[in-house]
């Protein structure tokens, strides 16, 4: 049997290639020996929830995320040293052996020194099963140059800025306080996938004093406290509500500042209008949609629905813009306000779906029946995006201006280089910059059964053309 340690429940373990933390470590009758239950990251890889013939031997967050395995068929890992001994080490005599011939000419190696890892600048130790930090010292000793490495315990010899974390599974410091000197340089922090909730990300925010960007995607966090900026990009969220507030009012959360949104509709809009402190939002790709279809009527909506909001996409809304947006946002819905009885008292349904509506009839008027709007369907000439596509790894090739329409999906401009650039589809990567957003920032096209309009790529952008 595999050496098991003797605190083994909590450990990290490695089996199959897959990841689990032990659970439990045992006998489970009837039959013989010990066993190590297991909770997998990937609950799919699991059998059943920790119990076994109607004794619960542990407990799981999914229904499927456990099993029993042997102790033989786990790896507990090794410590930080050791990984980088077994990645970085160069056997000197093992390479001296080796022969190389060219053009039937052997060669002879020249004088080989083994390098020490004193001078290693970083180290990546993706998948290399790293447990612990080793003996006290080690460390800073060892590899006092590593700026970044992959052990919470290790972390005590660095002064980084910069750290990555992420697919980890980290047990939780007793006093975090303590260990604020330790990471007194750190100003950016990624703990991806890492099975945190939102408590003990906040538990552990002492020892972070200086912490500026911090990113938690595909974690447990089913709640934010105290936040102040918050990026929901690709999570696939699709409701976001504040129960405590009714429709028009402002809700007593403390999300403040900036919200970056990639799934969104109009509910969540309304919703977000209950955050009085919101001032910027970065909407950018995805799915709003007007009457007319066409998005910058979406932006206009989006302008007179969120009354606090200072900067959409990047872009200042000035005072003209929002008055024009306002102002339009009121002929648009009239004949609506109008039957759902407008005059005196708006049906509950069109409060809910234009929140804001009496507030911007308080601040211009009612509007009168010769100027309400009836949407009507976008032109597909009005949809046709002037677009310059440029290629930063070819210095020889001139930039190439075309107009496509906004509906065109991703997969058939790479059709479109195709045929230019004789470059297979495949291999290509696009990215787009905008003059009227974050200028000189890239951003990812990284779907080509996505339209252009999906990705919010206007009129004048520029298409950025790699390819491998």
């Amino acid at each position: 049997m595999a050496e098991v340690p003797v605190d083994a429940v909590g450990k990290r373990v490695s089996c199959g290639g897959e990841r689990a933390t032990v659970r439990y470590f045992g006998p489970v009758p009837p039959t013989a020996g010990l066993w190590l239950g297991v909770e997998w990251d990937s609950p799919d890889r699991g059998k059943h929830d920790g119990s076994h013939e109607g004794v619960q031997y542990f407990t799981c967050r999914h229904p499927t995320g456990g099993s029993f395995v042997r102790p033989a068929k786990v790896s507990f890992g090794v410590d930080y040293l050791t990984a980088v001994r077994q990645a970085y080490k160069i056997d000197s005599e093992e390479v001296l052996s080796e022969e190389i011939s060219i053009s039937r000419k052997k060669l002879k190696w020249g004088n080989i020194k083994e390098r020490g890892f004193e001078s290693l600048p970083s180290v990546l130790l993706s998948r290399s099963d790293v447990s612990g930090s080793g003996a006290d010292g080690q460390i800073r000793t060892t590899t006092p140059s590593i700026l970044l490495q992959t052990v919470l315990d290790a972390l005590l010899a660095l002064r980084t800025c910069e750290l990555h974390k992420a697919y980890n599974r980290l047990r939780l410091p007793p006093d975090p306080s303590a260990l604020r000197h330790a990471f007194s340089a750190l100003r950016v922090l990624v703990l991806n996938g890492c099975q945190l909730t939102w408590p003990q990300i906040l538990e552990c925010a002492p020892m972070w004093p200086q912490l500026e960007d911090l990113c938690v995607e595909e974690n447990n966090i089913t709640e934010l406290q105290r936040l102040e900026q918050l990026n929901l990009s690709k999570t696939g969220l699709s409701v976001i509500q504040f129960e405590d507030a009714a429709p028009g009012n402002d809700t007593v959360s403390s999300l403040t500042a900036s919200v970056v949104l990639l799934c969104l509709d109009w509910f969540v809009v309304n919703e977000l209008a209950k955050l009085p402190s919101l001032v910027r939002l970065s909407c950018r790709g995805n799915k709003l949609v007007s009457g007319d279809g066409n998005p910058k009527t979406a932006n206009q909506m989006l302008i007179a629905k969120l009354e606090q909001l200072v900067v959409l996409n990047g872009c200042e809304i000035h005072a003209d813009d929002r008055r024009g947006a306002e102002l339009d946002y009121i002929k648009m819905f009239g004949e609506e306000w109008l039957k759902a009885g407008g005059r005196s008292q708006p049906s509950p349904q069109f409060v809910c779906e234009h929140p804001r509506y009496q507030a911007l009839i308080s601040k211009y008027g009612a509007p009168e029946e010769g100027e309400l709007k009836k949407p009507e369907p976008f032109a597909l000439k009005n949809q046709l995006l002037k677009i310059t596509f440029v290629f930063p790894d070819d210095a020889n090739r001139k930039p190439l201006e075309k107009k496509l329409p906004a509906s065109m999906v991703v997969q058939k401009v790479k059709g479109l280089l195709y045929r230019l650039l004789k470059v297979p589809a495949a291999d290509l990567r696009l990215t787009y910059t905008s003059p009227k957003v974050m200028v000189g920032t890239e951003f990812e096209i990284d779907s080509d059964l996505k339209t252009l309009q999906f990705y919010s790529i206007e009129d004048g952008d520029q298409v950025l053309v790699r390819w491998s």
